[in-house]
């Protein structure tokens, strides 16, 4: 750790404890030994020497015995800059800090030193106030404090911190100075209302006015944590894992005030300065680093939350329309259409992106291109929805898992709806939302409140920026499907087979109550978003949520893919109506589908004429193909009849990379069995589909599959398929 600290909180500690050995002299002389001595309206006489030691401090003569715990916890004042490489003798410092500031403070109440209350300054907390106020930590309607030290550079400054700490359900504890001037000198100054209802508390001018914050928090382990005085290792445990303080240091740091932080360390409160200071950055006694200088004043609340590991819980979303799950199966219909995103009609992606904590800004939203308001009615526009995420506990493995999210988290906001995902995302946005007031901006308002409000635990930090303008997402589309490659690829050599687990996905049963998911190593999601590893990563994310882990069990049948765990958990999350299924059929117990697939498989019979002979194809058409098929109907025709989540033999919804699995419905003959795509997807897979044609024997097989460029009626397919020899032709016709 750094020289100066420990040689400046050494130092401080010193001072502190001899002026607190001469204030009790000067009490003994002025007073007496036995006058009474204590803080006001409270049971836990001095509370943190009460706490940490069990010493009841009655009367002034009480305090020689902790004066000496004191004495015997400082180590030797220094002579010069001390290399420590631990910590261990600057917590003692800092505990020895603790002691003599508050026993100063306390002398205060009987006269020996300045008047502990004045107009401004509050003096020490009852217990009344503890107890109303102590809850809130508890409950979580308060999820930490400030202990504010010093000044801020301006007055204005100063209402800025106020303020985004009040914005974030923080209280404030003011003690200390700088050049004579604290903080709530600055906020009253400027007309700022202060107290205990406020949550902007004065508790006085002087440093060791901080005691009171310390104190707070020791009677809220004795009092909320049943901790009992003496149990200084549970004191401090507690106050570490349950009251997320911090100390924000403005303005020079004197040696006391460095005694003071190195206290309130060992309660794992740490210290960000706005000074140049020098810092402790190993974690250890706190969550993470100690010691964090030269933050500039604008940031210095979100970086003290990010050190400290804080969550801000944010209770209602700012945006101008109702939200909850009571709308996330909403439709908007052309009727009711003001704008909609994506589809099959413009341009659309969203993409979650892990980012390092000094490249995210929390809370900031941006819109590049124009907003609703300015645009015609009724029309298609692109979007990109880019959020960023940092956290001290996040990981690449996570961005799917979050980013599926933006699915469900969208469609809780009255009048807009969300389907799908990824690059084929499809999102509408109704009149009445509009003439309420909605912007695109909102969505990032939804997406960061939630995200921090759901995923505590990995997220610290939230940025959205969203995109209109033709030019960028049409830029950046490209660059987020590279990302969705290489997220697909992760899978590797995992198969069905050598795996005991699936994963369920439920995600979607606002729009499909009966719609449930089995992700396997070798088939991922139908929305494409999910897959097998994704799944295991949500399951450690969320354990009771929509991904839960499912033992295969006993495997009735291994062709088409059945086992009797997974026909069990189906049948229980679908409420009956799903009890079997075969993983890798269409046309028997195929899988359910919702309404976020990415493709849609076809059974696709075709007819020749001149021999009477029926052959059994398959049609795949992709989300964002807007022309007709040789099914006679497009892809939104055809989804009607696929979603919903009902079994429908002969039709299903699939995730696209679904088509390059070794297990993609193999039951029925798989890929060989493919008759028509649009070109659009075969250049958009053809290094998996060759791969795939390959591995079925036949590696011509994609320019042996039809296209809408040659073939639009099952006559022409059949016409362009013949002279190929497609391999559809020598296999039996399925029933």
């Amino acid at each position: 750790m750094s020289k100066i600290i420990a040689t400046l909180a050494i130092r401080g500690a010193h001072e502190t404890v001899n002026l607190a050995e001469q204030k009790i002299k000067e009490a003994v002389d002025a007073k007496g030994p036995n006058e009474a001595v204590a803080f006001p309206n409270t049971g836990y006489f001095l509370p943190v020497i009460y706490g940490l030691t069990g010493e009841k401090i009655e009367k002034v003569s009480d305090m020689e015995r902790v004066l000496k715990i004191a004495k015997d916890l400082l180590p030797e004042e220094p002579s010069q800059d001390l290399w420590l490489p631990y910590l261990g003798n600057t917590l003692d410092a800092g505990i020895a800090t603790l002691f003599g500031a508050e026993m100063i403070m306390a002398l205060r109440y009987i006269g020996i030193g300045e008047p502990p209350v004045n107009d401004l300054y509050l003096g020490a907390a009852d217990d009344v106030i503890m107890r109303a106020r102590g809850v809130e930590f508890v409950d979580g309607s308060a999820p930490g404090f400030a202990a504010v030290v010093g000044a801020a550079p301006t007055t204005e400054q100063a209402v800025a911190l106020a303020r985004e700490l009040q914005q974030k359900s923080l209280y404030a504890f003011m003690a200390g100075s700088t050049n004579g001037i604290c903080m709530a000198d600055q906020l009253a100054e400027a007309g700022v209302e202060l107290g205990w209802d406020t949550r902007l508390v004065p508790f006085d001018p002087h440093v060791y006015g901080q005691i009171y914050s310390i104190g707070f928090a020791t009677r809220a382990a004795m009092s909320f944590g049943g901790v009992q005085p003496g149990d200084y290792e549970r004191i401090l445990r507690y106050n570490k894992n349950r009251v997320f303080a911090f100390v924000v240091a403005l303005g020079e740091v004197d040696p006391i005030k460095y005694a003071a932080a190195a206290g309130a360390i060992n309660y794992g409160f740490p210290t960000i300065a706005d000074t140049d200071i020098p810092q402790i950055l190993p974690t250890g006694v706190c969550t993470y680093e100690h010691v964090v200088s030269n933050v500039p004043v604008e940031n210095i609340i979100q970086k003290s939350i990010e050190v400290r590991g804080l969550k801000i819980k944010i209770d209602k979303i700012p945006i101008p329309v109702a939200y909850g799950a009571a709308f996330e199966g909403e439709r908007i219909r052309k009727d009711d259409l003001f704008a909609e995103f994506g589809g099959s009609k413009s341009e659309a992606f969203e993409l979650l992106r892990m980012r390092d904590m000094d490249e995210v800004e929390d809370n900031k939203i941006e819109l590049v291109g124009i907003d609703l308001k300015d645009m015609q009615e009724k029309k298609a526009y692109p979007l990109a929805i880019l959020v960023d995420v940092a956290g001290r506990k996040m990981q690449k493995d996570f961005e799917p898992i979050l980013e599926r999210q933006i699915h469900h988290l969208i469609n809780g906001a009255e009048g807009v709806m969300h389907v799908s995902q990824r690059d084929v995302v499809w999102m509408r946005v109704g009149k009445k939302a509009v003439d309420k007031g909605f912007k695109l901006t909102d969505i990032g308002k939804i997406l960061h409140t939630k995200i921090m409000n759901e995923f505590p635990a990995i997220v610290d930090k939230v940025q959205v920026t969203l995109i209109t303008d033709n030019d960028k997402v049409h830029e950046l589309i490209e660059v987020a499907r590279k990302e969705y490659h290489e997220r697909d690829e992760r899978v590797g050599g995992l198969t069905d087979d050598n795996v005991d687990t699936f994963y369920s996905c439920t995600l979607c049963q606002s729009f499909a109550p009966t719609h449930v998911c089995i992700i396997t190593p070798q088939r991922l999601g139908l929305c494409g978003a999910y897959n097998w590893l994704d799944g295991k990563a949500s399951y450690e994310i969320n354990p009771t949520g929509p991904n839960q882990p499912i033992l295969k069990g006993e495997t009735l049948d291994a062709e088409n893919g059945e086992w009797s765990g997974i026909n069990e958990f189906l049948s229980g999350a679908s409420n009956g109506a799903v009890p079997r299924l075969y993983a890798y059929s269409m046309m028997q117990n195929p899988m359910t589908s919702c309404g976020c697939f990415e493709a849609i498989v076809a059974h696709l019979p075709l007819m020749d004429e001149e021999t009477g002979m029926i052959y059994s194809g398959f049609m795949i058409v992709n989300r964002d193909y807007a022309g007709g098929t040789p099914f006679g109907m497009g892809f939104s025709t055809m989804a009607g009849l696929v979603g919903g989540g009902m079994q429908n033999p002969g039709m299903a919804g699939i995730g696209k990379y679904f088509l390059g699995s070794p297990k993609f419905l193999s039951a029925d003959g798989g890929f060989a069995r493919v008759v028509w795509m649009p070109s659009e997807l075969k250049e958009q897979l053809r290094g998996i589909l060759e791969a795939q044609a390959e591995r079925s024997g036949d590696p011509d097989l994609l320019d042996k599959i039809a296209d809408e460029t040659n073939a639009m009626t099952m006559d022409e397919v059949l016409a362009f398929i013949k002279p190929k020899n497609h391999p559809v032709l020598s296999m039996d016709m399925l029933g």
